[in-house]
């Protein structure tokens, strides 16, 4: 457990976790990585977090390609998943475990359409901003790799990339509506998945003249 609230799981999820997920309206989803680029570098961890705070870390293997319930979750279109910087969690997940997320909210998106007032869109600068938290991003640059055996400070680095994620949602959305710049960032969200596969085939600037 992390701080009491998220489970950790080896491989996949639960079906219990699971089923508790698919019954909520939204759930808050970040990956962990050795890297940047997903065709050299490899998923590590999983996490994900309910409107309510219960969240779960996945562990994942080195070579593992799938995970039944993880891809149960976040390939159901009943189930909003809430990101920061969609378009790599999206990739990755796609890259090393064959999901296909969607639908998808991504904060860093959202961030970069309405806070047009300031240059910095990290999820450290968002949930200083609108949430009031200073996090502690120390655990960002470490060793992932070693998913069975990481420390308390990497646990919580990880449960809290996802911890604030629905109030951030649900911040953004009443701003978007606000500036009546909701509707174009929903099609941005929809855009995303293309933009990954884009990523993964090593496509750059197509849209650029």
């Amino acid at each position: 457990m992390v701080e009491g609230t998220f489970q950790i799981c080896d491989r996949d999820l639960t079906p219990e976790l699971c089923d508790r997920y698919l019954a909520t309206e939204a759930i808050a989803c970040d990956t962990e990585t050795m890297g940047l680029l997903p065709q050299r570098d490899r998923l590590c961890l999983v996490q994900l977090c309910d409107p309510a705070g219960n969240g779960a870390v996945v562990r994942i293997e080195r070579g593992q390609t799938e995970a039944p319930q993880l891809k149960r979750l976040l390939e159901d279109l009943d189930t909003t998943i809430i990101f920061h910087f969609a378009r790599f969690d999206v990739a990755t997940l796609s890259y090393h475990l064959g999901i296909q997320t969607r639908p998808i909210f991504c904060t860093k998106v959202a961030s970069k359409l309405i806070r047009t007032y300031s240059p910095r869109h990290g999820l450290k600068e968002l949930v200083k901003e609108l949430e009031g938290i200073e996090l502690d991003k120390s655990a960002q640059s470490s060793d992932w790799g070693n998913a069975m055996h990481l420390s308390e400070d990497q646990l919580r680095y990880a449960a809290n990339d996802v911890r604030y994620l629905h109030s951030l949602r649900q911040t953004l959305i009443a701003m978007l509506q606000r500036e009546e710049r909701w509707d174009l960032a929903q099609e941005c969200f929809n855009c995303i998945p293309t933009f990954a596969k884009l990523d993964l085939l090593q496509y750059s600037n197509v849209l650029e003249h």
